[in-house]
């Protein structure tokens, strides 16, 4: 158990706490909450990559810290009225689609290694800087305007293509 490690858990812990501050319109806190998480998933991975405590388990653990963050928190976020449903499906389809393919892979006796895409890293970005939008603009009590549907459709867009990437990856994997 790496200090990397433990600084993910950490960040898995924080989730359910985003998601009752939001159901309970504690907006400031949700924000502050949120930003802790982002900050502590640059921290673990700076840590990891520096020190040399890269870890088979930081491998698995971290990228499910930042789907378990990014959909409780788009699900919580669209439940309460500030996001609309369908990019919330379009979100967590995508994470479903990855999901089911490795799955898919191992049970047919070709398991494949996913890693991320230079898009993912985009779409994961795109996410995460929407919600802060969100949860920011609902803490702070400031109007984004126009910035909600260009995040909304950075969002969509970049989803849909880092869907598409893995789609093709897969595929490609399953014919050789």
């Amino acid at each position: 158990m790496t200090l990397p490690n433990l600084i993910t858990i950490g960040r898995l812990f924080l989730v359910p706490l985003v998601v009752v501050m939001i159901t309970n319109g504690r907006w400031e806190t949700a924000f502050i909450l949120f930003v802790a998480a982002g900050v502590s998933d640059a921290v673990d991975g700076f840590i990891a990559k520096r020190f040399g405590m890269t870890s088979e388990l930081g491998a698995y653990l971290d990228p499910v810290a930042d789907k378990a963050l990014i959909v409780s928190i788009y699900i919580t976020l669209a439940l309460v009225g500030a996001i609309p449903v369908w990019l919330v499906v379009l979100v967590v389809s995508r994470d479903l689609m990855i999901v089911s393919a490795v799955i898919l892979s191992w049970v047919m006796e070709r398991p494949v290694e996913i890693a991320p895409f230079v898009v993912s890293k985009l779409n994961t970005a795109a996410q995460l800087s929407f919600a802060a939008l969100m949860l920011g603009s609902k803490a702070f009590g400031v109007d984004p305007g126009p910035a909600i549907d260009v995040g909304q459709l950075l969002v969509a867009v970049l989803t849909l293509g880092s869907m598409a990437a893995y789609l093709a990856f897969w595929l490609r994997h399953m014919a050789a």
